[in-house]
């Protein structure tokens, strides 16, 4: 008897040693298991991964919290019955790594400081500043992973193509901007009698504006959402676009262009982050180059319509002879609406996923690719097709220091604070970008920004200005010169024009309705004349004589009668302000129409990039467009006449856009989601900074030489694109 029950004790004793081997070994497989799904995702990159990590993760803290109440409370409502977890332990027994001892008691589960339980997680609160960044960098390279997945069973349709047109509005209001500057400017300066000393600000303090509006709005877009600032932004741009028109000082149209500038500032890298983001790899390079088709078309539509109303003087009215509202005032007003319909089609529009994951919003994230999801699926003809992600990895997020307010603090003082907050964090958020691995990036992006935009804009200054330049030696040359003339009781009511009049006698003249246009009078008398509904345009009476003469309804004041007398002569109902004419305006008709042909010769540069972008590479077709763009300018050597300018225009206009469809793809891939707008805002500001210099530069070079614009524009494209070409190809990343 005594030895069958020994016999059963040994038993007993064997299978508990034989049990706890077995968890040991158990234990170690379940490590082994876990290595290999690691290597598995790294080479397979299932999303099913990341929801079973956070559903065992779940498990786990659940078990940790509850696992002894399941188990030890149902063997503890039989008599003499033990829990499997804790049965056949002695004081003797091993306790083995990963076995659950059971719930704790009150005092047991209580650390110190600094003390971590066993198997359990490290607090947040006891890791340092880079052990977290350091996760959340992992965290981040996970989501790139997941979300190109996602994106890839969202695939691409109908929601695309809808963001596509939206943000194609707004791509357009930029492009409408830098045209309105530069067909704006003479008619502006003209009709609000701008001395030479301040004229040409127009263009500078609009381009300043853009400078400080894509560093602010696109850094404020990592902080605040890409739609978010991008509809702030454009109803900026919109409003005081429109304001404009209406001001009549050149002072307060100077700072209403200055903010409109500063709000469309932000379009170029909110645009491009925001549909980078809701494309998969192999779609990105080649719809963001389609999206860059809008800029030209914006310029197009600037062009057309510059060409349609500003030379029909017809179309402006005015309010007695104080307010003036021409026929320009009107082409600006136009030039809003783009702007005012992207802001309508975009409060339509979701936020950016990707945006949202980043800062930790998951379900609204989740939310936006089910509806991408099932738009897509529906415009296929599949709505039975169900999204099948439930979980997504979100990064860790890491707590900033927020400076906290009095809730009876001053209205004022709390918005200040707030924009105190806002502009630290963008500061420091553009402070990420000069950080390891992307410092080098941001340094040779910047100077391809700048180089390519100083190129472009210079020329883009310099062409329409040499243009001017050879038609203006032209009209000179045709100038009619009349010496000694005597005219007595004639009536001129006709368009005097391009004429010099030297040592003329008007006797018992009239001049009734009539235009008088770069016409020079020189050492000739009027006596007993009679000027009435009289416009002078760039004309001049210099050392003139003026006697018993009357003047009704002109525009002759004081500034066109240079040294000359007014004698027994009496002037009624002058007309105030600078008179413009288009009529006839041959020169007026031309620019407009040499604008709109360079711009509609980047279409087929815009087509051939769109569809290269993913074959050649983006960084190819960059240096290759700058390098080839800085030969061409050598061409300008033989450009004697109007038609071979326009000729080199084209071809420069042609060359180039390719570069910038790449440099655009390029920023939007190289910069991680948190600082994506805050580096593309940067690289836009250089840009923009570039063109004024080049504006600057190139414009006093109009006139003088072709040695110094040609020179300096193949030199800076030229190092340009071979920066460019160091930069590392994005063609193949997931987007950060």
């Amino acid at each position: 008897m005594d030895e069958t029950h020994n016999n059963r004790i040994s038993l007993a004793k064997g299978a508990k040693d034989i049990a706890k081997e077995a968890k040991r070994q158990a234990s170690k497989n379940v490590g082994k298991a876990v290595d290999r799904a690691s290597d598995e995702y790294s080479t397979h990159r299932s999303y099913n991964r990341f929801q079973n990590e956070e559903e065992d993760e779940n498990n786990y803290n659940a078990n940790g919290q509850h696992g002894g109440h399941y188990a030890g409370n149902a063997a503890n409502d039989e008599e003499g019955a033990s829990s499997d977890d804790t049965e056949g332990h002695d004081d003797e027994d091993e306790i083995y790594e990963g076995e659950y001892q059971g719930v704790p008691a009150h005092n047991e589960g209580k650390l110190r400081d600094g003390q971590v339980a066993l198997g359990q997680p490290v607090s947040d609160s006891l890791k340092s500043r880079k052990e977290l960044e350091n996760e959340r960098q992992t965290d981040e390279e996970e989501l790139a992973q997941q979300y190109e997945l996602i994106m890839q069973e969202c695939g691409h349709g109908r929601f695309q193509w809808q963001l596509f047109f939206v943000l194609g509005l707004a791509l357009m209001s930029d492009g409408v901007e830098v045209f309105v500057v530069g067909f704006v400017l003479p008619s502006a300066e003209t009709d609000m009698c701008v001395k030479n000393s301040g004229a040409g600000w127009l263009g500078s303090v609009v381009y300043l504006g853009m400078m400080f509006g894509a560093f602010f709005w696109g850094g404020l877009s990592d902080k605040l959402g890409r739609k978010q600032c991008l509809l702030i932004s454009m109803s900026v741009n919109g409003f005081f676009a429109f304001l404009s028109s209406f001001v009549q000082g050149y002072s307060m149209f100077l700072v209403c262009r200055m903010v409109s500038g500063f709000g469309i500032g932000g379009a170029v890298p909110i645009v491009f982050s925001y549909f980078a983001e809701v494309l998969a790899r192999e779609k990105r390079g080649e719809h963001l180059s389609w999206l860059c088709m809008f800029w030209m078309i914006g310029g197009i539509y600037a062009s057309a319509m510059a060409w349609a109303i500003i030379p029909h003087y017809g179309w402006s009215f005015s309010m007695g002879s104080a307010y003036q509202f021409h026929s320009w005032r009107v082409f600006v007003v136009v030039c809003a609406l783009p702007c005012v319909s992207a802001v309508v089609a975009l409060t339509f529009m979701p936020e950016s996923p990707r945006f949202l994951l980043e800062n930790g919003k998951h379900d609204e994230a989740w939310m936006v690719l089910k509806h991408i999801h099932d738009t897509n699926m529906r415009a296929r003809g599949e709505p039975e097709r169900v999204f099948t992600v439930n979980r997504i990895k979100v990064p860790k997020q890491l707590d900033e220091l927020v400076e906290m307010q009095n809730e009876s603090a001053n209205p004022v003082l709390k918005v200040l604070l707030k924009i105190k907050a806002e502009l630290r964090g963008i500061w420091l958020t553009f402070m990420k970008c000069f950080n390891y691995p992307v410092k080098d990036n941001t340094i040779k992006l910047a100077v391809v920004w700048f180089t390519l935009s100083f190129g472009y804009y210079g020329l883009s200054v310099w062409f329409p200005d040499v243009i001017k330049h050879l038609q203006a030696d032209d009209y000179a040359s045709r100038v009619k010169i009349h010496n000694n003339e005597r005219i007595e009781d004639f009536t001129f009511n006709f368009t005097l024009e391009n004429q010099i009049h030297r040592n003329g006698m008007f006797l018992n003249d009239r001049f009734i309705g009539m235009k008088i246009r770069s016409v020079t009078f020189i050492d000739s008398s009027f006596l007993n004349c009679y000027f009435e509904d009289v416009t002078s345009v760039g004309s001049i009476f210099n050392n003139c004589t003026f006697v018993d003469s009357f003047f009704y309804n002109t525009d002759v004041d004081d500034a066109k009668l240079t040294n000359s007398r007014v004698i027994n002569s009496s002037f009624h109902h002058n007309k105030t302000g600078c008179q413009m004419t288009f009529d006839d305006d041959y020169s007026a008709y031309w620019v407009y129409f040499v604008n709109f042909l360079g711009t509609l010769a980047v279409l087929p540069g815009n087509i051939v990039s769109a569809l290269l972008m993913d074959k050649i590479g983006r960084l190819s077709m960059l240096g290759g467009s700058m390098v080839l763009s800085g030969i061409s300018c050598f061409f300008l050597w033989f450009g004697t006449s109007e038609s071979m300018m326009i000729f080199m225009l084209c071809l420069y206009n042609g060359l180039s856009i390719s570069a910038w469809n790449s440099l655009d793809v390029v920023t939007a891939e190289l910069y991680p989601t948190d600082r994506r707008g805050t580096g593309f805002g940067f690289c836009n500001a250089m840009c923009k900074l570039a063109a004024v210099m080049g504006n600057l530069i190139f414009g006093s070079l109009v006139g003088i030489t072709k040695a110094i614009p040609i020179l300096l524009a193949s030199s800076v494209l030229v190092a340009g694109g071979l920066v460019g070409l160091r930069l590392p190809d994005t063609r193949a990343n997931v987007l950060m």
